[in-house]
């Protein structure tokens, strides 16, 4: 009988509303993170005006909702003509995302490209194929395409690899195609910590791409949901979770450079935030030899963060301060006392190979209050980061702005507000100075050339303001100004004329 010290030894008290998970050493579990990680638990897409006022990226890109709606948005992939496919295991289906063909900055809609599979979640293209990793087998689909948005399945969903560990704790498989032409696949754990009695759990696996000559690439991996390959040297990263009901910031969460053969300690050993490791207090004991044979991490991520899509960047665009960079989705933390993660960092490797994380994009979480839990990230063709949440069922882009574009003052169609008198603060005499500024502002930034028809430059499709006082409060209009949606550039102008500059476009497009 095989040892095993479950991750959910629960008592649950009170409503389920306001239940909590009572742990050992008195971490506790609350409210929305118990009920999205017992019962599936999401809310709503944040609006936009959410979206501008909470999240921030490095200087230089902007944040939008690309896209909502998205049942259990997971991990993504785009095929080689450029189409955004979102895994959604919970509904067993493939979903390709739209891309945004009218400008607005959002995606044009959706499509189920393929249903009916058992828990997909990992994708990637090879051969003309789609390849998916269900929780139990690792399927294949021919795929056609003739251009952006124009992707199909043009036969059956065919089974390559089959009777994996299905299931369990860790039950999702991500599969990726590595510079060798090698199928990898990563098995998670099935439990928090234990001994298992299938070999091929908490591995990376490697298979050719028809499925033939499977091996054990690498184990001691608890569960290593995303890998990549760094650009220029094809070594092979892996994120990690560390086990639970340890306190708060112990064991770490790793990345692990994953060699051929490689042992990574799980279940013997975990890792410290200082690089090394030590021998795990359940069942480092009697197994020393293990524990010496762990392969130290490469970097470590803060306890329980919950580490899990990662994506180097390759595009020529990315600015040279990420230029060879990993962004990693740090899903966040369920079991600490406060909760850690919700947010997406940057890795950047030194001449000598040390690594140090930054903040690329937050705001998912605020002083407790959780809007989202990043699972995926990816890097388009045109250097955007797309990055999915499945909490809130979203996709959100990050990109660089285009100074000197059209501009576009459209609000994305998620939850329009209706606003009675946006300027209702204001008296009589306020709101005509501030006007008459505004109006300058209008003209001395050519507005018009881009929002009135009759003025628009050669090539430039206006794109009208009516209609923002039923959209935008004073202040939320003001606060635009800082973070346009692209392609608005954003303008050097100081508080008191973006609000001169609101004011009249609320007097003018009501």
């Amino acid at each position: 009988m095989r040892k095993i010290v479950m991750g959910l030894g629960i008592v649950l008290v009170g409503g389920l509303a306001a239940c909590s998970l009572l742990l050992p050493e008195g971490m506790v579990v609350r409210g929305p993170m118990l009920s999205s990680m017992l019962f599936g638990k999401t809310v709503d897409a944040p609006d936009e005006n959410t979206v501008q006022g909470r999240f921030q990226a490095p200087d230089g890109y902007r944040v939008e909702l690309y896209a909502e709606g998205l049942s259990h948005a997971r991990f993504m992939r785009f095929s080689p003509d450029g189409s955004l496919l979102l895994s959604q295991p919970r509904q067993g289906q493939i979903l390709h995302v739209l891309a945004d063909r009218d400008g607005d900055g959002r995606s044009d809609g959706n499509r189920v490209l393929l249903k009916g599979l058992d828990r997909p979640h990992g994708l990637d293209f090879h051969g003309g194929y789609l390849y998916v990793g269900e929780t139990g087998a690792i399927v294949r689909v021919p795929i056609s395409e003739s251009g952006l948005d124009t992707i199909s399945a043009t036969g059956p969903v065919e089974p390559i690899v089959t009777g994996l560990p299905p299931g369990e704790n860790h039950w999702t498989k991500t599969v990726r195609f590595g510079p060798d032409g090698g199928l990898y696949f990563h098995v998670g754990s099935s439990c928090n910590v234990c001994e298992e009695e299938d070999e091929r759990r908490a591995t990376i696996m490697r298979f050719e791409p028809d499925g033939s000559g499977g091996e054990i690439y690498a184990s001691g991996l608890r569960n290593s949901v995303g890998f990549d390959w760094r650009p220029g040297t094809n070594e092979l990263y892996a994120t990690d979770n560390g086990r639970d009901l340890l306190g708060d910031d112990y064991p770490a969460c790793e990345l692990n450079r994953v060699e051929r053969g490689g042992f990574y300690g799980w279940p013997y050993a975990n890792a410290n935030p200082d690089g090394s490791t030590d021998a795990d207090p359940d069942f480092g004991e009697g197994n020393e030899d293990r524990v010496a044979a762990t392969i130290a991490h490469a970097h470590a991520f803060g306890g329980h963060n919950a580490p899990l899509g990662i994506t180097f960047l390759r595009s020529p665009a990315t600015p040279p301060a990420l230029q060879g960079a990993a962004l990693v989705a740090l899903h966040g933390s369920w079991n600490r006392s406060r909760l850690s993660g919700y947010k997406v960092v940057s890795l950047h490797w030194d001449a000598h190979g040390a690594i140090t994380e930054r903040d690329f994009l937050t705001g998912f979480e605020i002083d407790e209050d959780v809007i989202g839990r990043p699972a995926d990230v990816i890097e388009g063709t045109d250097g955007s980061i797309y990055v999915s949440d499945d909490y809130a069922g979203a996709i959100y882009r990050v990109h660089r702005g285009e100074a000197g574009s059209a501009a576009s003052l459209s609000v994305p169609a998620a939850q329009p507000r209706a606003i009675d008198n946006p300027l209702a603060e204001l008296d009589a005499e306020a709101q005509e100075r501030l006007d008459l500024a505004g109006h300058a502002l209008y003209v001395a930034n050519a507005c018009a050339t881009c929002h009135e028809a009759d003025q628009a430059l050669p090539g430039i499709v206006a794109k009208p303001l009516d209609g923002l006082g039923a959209r935008y409060s004073l202040d939320t209009l003001t606060t635009f100004f800082l973070t346009p949606t692209p392609p608005m550039p954003v303008f050097d102008l100081s508080d008191e004329e973006r609000r001169a500059l609101a004011v009249h476009l609320l007097s003018r497009f009501e």
